[in-house]
């Protein structure tokens, strides 16, 4: 299956989906693991490192795009994120990660319901396949 978003960020990624139930802030939201630690987010203890991130956007602080940043240095990062709508903080932190590193983070805009969270799906820019 293949659906065509709107590349916010480029990149390719490989992996496994995880798609969250509410939007998520990387600052204060999520440790030095990739793992989600806000306690008031329907899927704490979810480890995020190396999967696909579904979610419908981030939430809140500008401070988020600098944690996204330094978890994509880390290699603790999703692999990639597919939003169904834009938010400006996701690709910066993107954006950041491939100016000071050279590591590219795929982001994308899509409509990801019909994405199976048990498939390995490939994100190449705004093209997602499983």
């Amino acid at each position: 299956m293949i659906i065509r978003g709107r590349t916010l960020h480029p990149g390719t990624a490989t992996g496994t989906p995880i798609r969250l139930t509410a939007p998520l802030s990387f600052w204060g939201g999520t440790d030095n693991e990739g793992r989600i630690v806000d306690a008031h987010h329907p899927q704490c203890g979810a480890l995020l490192t190396g999967r696909i991130l579904l979610m419908e956007s981030g939430r809140g602080s500008s401070s988020a795009s600098s944690v996204l940043a330094e978890q994509i240095r880390a290699r603790t990062a999703p692999a990639a994120i597919i939003l169904s709508r834009p938010d400006p903080i996701i690709p910066l932190g993107a954006l950041i990660a491939a100016e000071l590193y050279g590591l590219n983070f795929p982001v994308v805009v899509a409509p990801y319901d019909a994405i199976p969270t048990d498939a390995l799906v490939q994100v190449t820019d705004g093209t997602i396949t499983w």
